[in-house]
């Protein structure tokens, strides 16, 4: 791939995920200081499943068949980039929800059209999507790291007085914000996404063009019912199946983690960057992606990264005493990703046709982000409310629910995902391994 290309699609993923990731993780804290009820808590997290869903039948319709990805991408991130923007100024639910789903709208198809766009400018797809897409980890480290000194209490910083740099260092690192300051201070990351978002929007313009692949004779008018005609291929629906399994597993993560380290006694300003490990650990599985599916295949490299989350949740299960085994266990959360999600896409691009590869990523997003993520958004906080009596949640039982989904969706890809041999390259240039 030609270096200024390959450097425009790192770019490209660095954004990406540097929106998501700024707004994501605090969230799940703010929404409750708003003084929002359950059920409108429920909506607003709600909306980026929900836009997976239906980026699947609508957005990415139009992106197959009907724009060049990069125009829809620009176009995405300017009325997304407004939209999260103004989340920031507002306390009131139905101007709240109202914004957020607008921004999840356009946001969540835009993972699968910079997927797209990358592929579309790749002769390697195994070979290069893991270094392209580690830019989109580095994003999200980006995102995370940069609120450890935002979000500090610089009046105590002050009256520490402290002496030296390292000194200096050492008082913000402890000082983050607390209560009401913190969640005042939380508004930030909707201003932080909403201005990478514009800036996306513009740099969108200078991405490789990628033109509108029209239906090929003879095919339907409607790109995702053609995508979701190949789960008639038992392999396919059996890795789909399995695929929203592991993105409930996945988003239990999310769900819980924050709290959970806060009760092990991991500092607040520090749960952030602990949980980041895990993209510091994507980086480097990145790296060596392509080799290990060339060496284990699809079903091995996939089965692993599936089986890393019940290793981390047992871990976290039984061994929460050893606060230094609970932090290093989160680097599995990349390995996890890289090994199962990525491998996923690269999956996809080499079995689906052309003309609707982009809705075919599509839908396996509907798993990882919309249905899996609806799921556990729905099901985690009465599971965390039936493991919790007076003020104590029992952590061993609640972890040990996404522990054996992990079991068993692993069992399942072993046993029953086949996918047939393929002896010819594939689209991109590359070949898929064996098995």
């Amino acid at each position: 791939m030609n270096k200024v290309i390959r450097y425009k699609l790192f770019l490209m993923m660095v954004l990406q995920f540097f929106i998501w990731g700024a707004w994501l993780p605090l969230i799940f804290g703010y929404l409750p200081s708003l003084k929002f009820e359950v059920w409108q808590q429920a909506l607003i997290l709600n909306a980026f499943p929900a836009a997976a869903i239906l980026g699947m039948f609508f957005s990415n319709q139009f992106a197959d068949r009907n724009f060049a990805a990069e125009r829809f991408l620009a176009f995405s991130h300017l009325v997304g980039g407004v939209a999260i923007l103004g989340c920031a100024f507002t306390d009131k639910f139905w101007p709240f929800f109202s914004l957020m789903l607008v921004h999840c709208v356009l946001y969540v198809p835009t993972i699968s059209i910079t997927n797209s766009i990358a592929f579309a400018n790749m002769k390697d797809a195994q070979q290069e999507f893991g270094l392209v897409r580690m830019g989109g980890t580095i994003g999200w480290i980006l995102a995370a790291w940069p609120f450890t000194f935002i979000l500090v209490d610089y009046d105590k910083v002050k009256a520490a007085q402290a002496t030296g740099f390292v000194d200096w260092l050492g008082t913000v690192f402890s000082n983050g914000l607390t209560g009401e300051a913190l969640q005042r201070g939380t508004t930030w990351t909707f201003i932080v996404a909403g201005v990478a978002s514009l800036l996306l929007a513009a740099f969108s313009l200078t991405l490789p063009h990628t033109p509108a692949k029209k239906a090929e004779k003879g095919s339907g008018g409607l790109a995702w019912l053609e995508a979701l005609s190949l789960l008639k291929h038992p392999f396919v629906l059996v890795l789909w199946l399995v695929t929203f399994i592991d993105a409930f597993v996945h988003n239990c993560y999310f769900n819980w983690t924050g709290t959970f380290l806060g009760s092990v006694g991991i500092p607040g300003n520090w749960i952030m960057p602990v949980m980041s490990i895990g993209q510091l650990a994507e980086i480097a599985t990145m790296f060596i992606l392509g080799a290990a599916l060339k060496k284990m295949g699809w079903r091995m490299t996939m089965t692993i990264g599936i089986l890393g989350h019940a290793a981390r949740f047992a871990v976290f299960a039984f061994l929460p005493q050893h606060k230094e085994l609970i932090i290093v266990v989160n680097v599995l959360h990349g390995i996890c990703y890289a090994f199962f999600f990525a491998t996923v896409y690269i999956f996809v691009d080499e079995y689906f046709p052309k003309d609707v590869r982009t809705s075919a990523q599509g839908l396996f997003n509907v798993m990882i982000l919309g249905v899996g993520a609806l799921v556990a958004n729905s099901i985690c906080p009465m599971l965390m409310e039936k493991f919790t009596q007076n003020g104590v949640t029992d952590f061993k039982g609640l972890f040990l629910v996404p522990c054996f989904a992990a079991v068993v969706a692993s069992i399942a890809l072993a046993l029953f995902f086949h996918p047939p041999r393929r002896t010819t390259p594939n689209a991109s240039g590359g070949s898929a391994p064996a098995h």
